[in-house]
Formats: C-alpha cells, structure tokens, sequence
C-alpha cells in the first residue's frame, strides 16, 4: 500500500475544498435547471419544482424543439462547429507540422504572429472584420464558418506544434528511405503519432463554436442561421410574451447537452491530449 505523505495532503487542501464547493455549486444548478425543465411556470416561481405535483412535463422539451426553433438552432451549430473544426485541423495540423520540423526564412515571424493573433480579442478586431466582409459581400453560413475557421487556427497550430517538435525525427528519416513522400508522410505516419492531441484540441475547437456568441450576434442577419447561443437569447427575451419558462430551460438542457456529452465520454482523451507528448527524438 502506497503511503499517504499528510504534510503535502494537508497543504493541499483548501484546493480540495474550493473544487469540492465548485463541484457541489455545479451541480446544484444544473439539477435545478433539470427539474425546472421538467416544471411549469407556476411551479418554477412558487420554489416546488422538485415536487413535480402536476407530473413532469416532457412536453415542455417538444415545445422547445418544435415551437422555440431549438431543432433549427442545434442544427446550425452543429454544422458551424463540426465543419470549422475540420476546416481548422485541415489548415492547423500541416501548418503545425511543417513549423516544427523545418527552418526557414520567416518561420519564426511567423510563431510570434500565431501567439500575437491568439492575444488579441475578438471585441478589437470585430469593426475592421465587420468592414471586410461588407466590402467583399460574404454572407450567410458560409461567412460564420470562415469567421469561426480564422479564429481558432492560431490556437490550435500553435497547440499541435509542441507535440509535433516532439517526435523522433527517425520516423521521417523511416519513412523517406521507404520512398514516401512529405505529404505521405505527413499523413500517414506523423499526423497519427499525435491523435490524442488532434482529438483534445478538435474537441476544445467544437465546444468553442458551439458555445461561441458576440461573432453569431453580430454576423447573423436571419434566425434560420442563428446559432444555439443567439437562439437562446432571442427565447429569454421572448419569455415577456408566451411565459413558457419550463420551456427555456428545456432548451437550455438540449443546448447543454452535447458539450456534456463530449466532456463524459471523451474526458479520458482529452487529459491524455493535454498531459500527453510524442516520443522525444
């Protein structure tokens, strides 16, 4: 049996207890908006919603799919966020790649612009994109998409580049006696070396677009290209008319939900991607 060193437990601690707490607050919330979901608006305001006297109200989650326009909202965010992600890892994971491997005139230029580029908030820049795309005529999904795709690339090159300087340039040097060329090698032999990383930061890129809101409020000019989080918003500011808050927080649980998903299912891949690294040459 392992021992327990106390003196370091016991310095420890009021970490323990601040995560416990946040855990436990958490928690808390997220099974009251459950139980409001599953409430009406009456019950909601009197406090009984874990009474459930009138019976739980799945209803509530058919009318926000259906009435509320959730099914429309889920859908676009769900093809801004799996599309950008495929579009940043396209761009990100070659770049990464070819910037840790190879010296070359600009190289270095080009890293302090990636890290520059992930320093700068979006509020700052929002103006002279919002003149850009004017003047170019994007617009529709296909500018969300470009918008999201931009924004995430110096993020995740910068974060594929470190495991990528980490491998053994004896796999390349394999490869290349084999005959295959730097793209195959690329693709084929490097690219799957750091699949825990692709798969942590992909996963971070999606949660990102999908919870993404100030470039959706701006950018958007129909519902019927809303994402969830302007959806949201457009629900909470119609409540002063329908009054169907079991409703909005149905809503707000199928929101929340793939992001939950994500995080119980995949939370063994994305410690391994954040704490994981290649084999060092």
């Amino acid at each position: 049996m392992k021992n327990i060193n106390w003196k370091k437990e016991f310095k420890l601690l009021p970490g323990y207890i601040i995560v416990v707490l946040w855990v436990a607050f958490t928690a808390v919330m997220l099974c009251w908006i459950l139980g409001a979901s599953l409430s009406t608006s009456r019950e909601i305001f009197s406090g009984s919603i874990f009474k459930f006297e009138t019976g739980l109200h799945w209803e509530n989650y058919a009318t926000a799919w259906q009435v509320q326009n959730v099914s429309v909202f889920f859908g676009n965010s769900l093809l801004y966020s799996v599309v950008s992600c495929f579009g940043v890892l396209a761009i990100s994971a070659p770049a990464a790649y070819v910037l840790s491997r190879w010296k070359f005139t600009g190289g270095a230029a080009l890293r302090i612009g990636l890290v520059i580029a992930m320093s700068v908030p979006i509020i700052m820049v929002i103006m002279p994109i919002y003149s850009i795309v004017v003047q170019l005529g994007i617009k529709g999904r296909v500018l969300l998409i470009l918008l999201y795709i931009m924004m995430r690339v110096p993020y995740t090159t910068i974060y594929l580049l470190d495991f990528f300087a980490t491998l053994s340039r004896s796999y390349e040097e394999a490869a290349y006696l084999d005959g295959c060329s730097a793209p195959k090698t690329f693709l084929r032999i490097m690219l799957p070396l750091v699949q825990p990383a692709v798969v942590t930061v992909t996963i971070f890129n999606f949660m990102s677009v999908w919870n993404e809101f100030f470039m959706a409020l701006i950018f958007t000019s129909s519902e019927s290209m809303t994402p969830v989080g302007v959806g949201l918003l457009n629900i909470v500011n119609s409540m002063k008319y329908t009054g169907n808050y079991g409703g909005m927080f149905a809503a707000v649980i199928i929101v929340f939900l793939p992001t939950f998903l994500l995080y119980i299912f995949m939370s063994e891949k994305i410690i391994a991607g954040v704490t994981g690294g290649g084999v060092k040459g």
